[in-house]
């Protein structure tokens, strides 16, 4: 079992990838647009230098993200010498098919600062709006030809990890990256709109919904969704429909913590996001689940009902006013 972690530059992990083949790469459990995007880049990147390089398949992805994966599957019997995790902070992170590689992680690249230090190196970036900044900086730092599918996959990763470039995690940097990717060919017109304007009729009715059942606490700064099994039912929504769904409780006024809580398997198996105004540690808050994050963007899963998970958060609230 891994003890201790390597730390590495973008230049060190660059070299380590140089020197090194047949790799695996793991993406996190219910795989967002950040997860996949850096998968699809860095598998791409490394094939194109001649690597041997795979994804393991996760059944986690969705029908959105599928296409920009899919083609990078590893086959049932590929052994890997080297596994690499991206955008994944802990362990409990691994989805149930990852669950074999558990302690044989040989790169973790990651964004977070609550990253646990699980690989035998780690190249970390906490500062990073995005895991895909890491990825495209180790891509370029190889000399990997920055093409129009590594690009349309790192804008993938960036823009929606980001919130369209809205949220408070949007650097410099985040914003330099997709520029020179929608340059180097990124489809950034049609990719906005997938990602950011076209709904479903699902989603639709989810919004309303949501919307519908918002609470407020403390004189109406921090603001509560939740989402029940039985309202995805009510909605015939799918897990597509949900994707970004916990940034709706923060765009009304005023509010400095947003909280969205989301039945899974049953209803006292829930998983919460917890997203802050600067000055409010969302990972503090998380931290005391047993979850973490960003400071500005953290979550935890907990096995107990909806309203047990709502009056504990407020419980812990009261120590942030």
């Amino acid at each position: 079992m891994v003890k201790t972690s390597t730390m590495m530059t973008i230049g060190e992990t660059a070299e380590w990838i140089k020197s090194r083949d047949k790799f695996l790469i793991i993406t996190h459990r219910r795989p967002d647009g950040d997860a996949i995007g850096c998968a699809g880049a860095l598998c791409h990147g490394l094939r194109d230098m001649g690597k041997t390089a795979y994804v393991l398949y996760n059944p986690e992805v969705t029908d959105k993200y599928l296409p920009f994966v899919k083609d990078y599957w590893a086959p049932q019997e590929y052994s890997p010498e080297h596994t690499i995790t991206v955008d994944t902070a802990s362990q409990d992170l691994f989805h149930e098919g990852a669950k074999e590689y558990l302690d044989k992680i040989s790169l973790s690249i990651d964004h977070h600062p609550s990253n646990t230090l699980y690989a035998a190196y780690t190249c970390l970036d906490g500062g990073a709006g995005a895991c895909a900044e890491i990825v495209y900086d180790i891509l370029k730092k190889l000399q990997c030809d920055i093409n129009e599918t590594i690009a349309e996959q790192l804008y993938i990763a960036i823009s929606t990890d980001t919130g369209g470039f809205s949220f408070a995690n949007t650097t410099a940097a985040s914003l330099k990256a997709a520029a020179e990717l929608i340059e180097a060919g990124a489809p950034h017109i049609e990719l906005n709109r997938m990602l950011f304007r076209a709904r479903t009729l699902g989603r639709i009715k989810m919004e309303s919904m949501v919307n519908e059942g918002l609470e407020f606490y403390f004189n109406n700064v921090v603001s509560i969704a939740t989402i029940t099994n039985d309202m995805i039912a009510e909605a015939r929504a799918v897990e597509d429909d949900l994707d970004g769904i916990a940034a709706i409780p923060g765009s009304v006024e005023n509010v400095i913590i947003w909280i969205t809580i989301r039945e899974l398997s049953s209803p006292a198996d829930c998983k919460v996001s917890v997203r802050t105004s600067p000055g409010v540690n969302a990972h503090d808050i998380c931290k005391r689940f047993g979850g973490g994050g960003h400071p500005l963007a953290a979550g935890f899963a907990r096995r107990a009902t909806v309203d047990k998970i709502k009056q504990e958060l407020i419980d812990v609230l009261h120590d942030f006013f």
